[in-house]
């Protein structure tokens, strides 16, 4: 995809968590306060490898890790109360630096823009409704109403099949490997977006990498 013609884009495809709303703290929190209720010890490495799943895969794998005898669903509903909470009462969560206009900007443009995220619905629609981006977006995807969530491409497949654009059209924002790979194999570019506050994941099979949004304007 080296050749890729960025005047062609038709359809701009988003992850959520890190490129739309900087969540992850939150999420990070809400996670190592269950792993610590579980008596669990996860490494940064081992918790880098989650980042982009779903939260009820990502329990999957801890489960078999540590051979916990606990279920998914019941771990996921634990963190994802520990979230909300948070993400209700923590004032100074906001959208990532400059995504707000260049979602404006791409709207203008004609561009179609669906969000893929590996989130819960509720958490999608929660963010959605809190910075007022609905009518943006074409549509919403999660990955938790998926057979397989991040890295497996089923979740940019039914982006770009909902958009009703040509994959060969359309362009991933993504600030995590499992999201990279996802994108990689569903045959889309993928953007890295280097998000400053997340430090464990490399892109490094991203087919473009950005450190800010206002670098799109020039491309596209």
């Amino acid at each position: 995809m080296n050749n890729f013609d960025f005047t062609n884009v038709q359809c701009v495809i988003f992850d959520m968590d890190g490129v739309i709303i900087d969540s992850e703290p939150l999420h990070k929190k809400a996670y190592f306060e269950v792993f610590d209720a579980l008596q669990i010890k996860v490494d940064e490495t081992l918790y880098a490898s989650l980042t982009g799943t779903s939260t009820i895969d990502s329990f999957k794998k801890l489960i078999q890790h540590f051979n916990l005898d606990e279920t998914p669903e019941n771990l996921s509903k634990i963190k994802r109360k520990i979230y909300v909470n948070y993400f209700e009462n923590d004032p100074n969560l906001q959208l990532i630096d400059g995504v707000e206009d260049i979602i404006k900007y791409f709207y203008k443009k004609g561009l179609t823009l669906v969000v893929a995220s590996s989130s819960v619905m509720e958490n999608i629609d929660r963010v959605f409704n809190r910075f007022n981006l609905n009518n943006y977006f074409k549509a919403k995807i999660s990955g938790a109403d998926l057979k397989a969530s991040k890295p497996h491409p089923e979740i940019f497949e039914k982006a770009a099949m909902l958009a009703e654009i040509p994959r060969e059209c359309c362009m991933v924002i993504e600030d995590s490997d499992n999201g990279i790979k996802a994108a990689n194999d569903a045959g889309i570019f993928a953007v890295g977006y280097k998000n400053p506050i997340v430090k464990n994941q490399s892109l490094t099979n991203a087919n473009y990498l950005i450190n800010s949004y206002q670098e799109l304007k020039q491309i596209i």
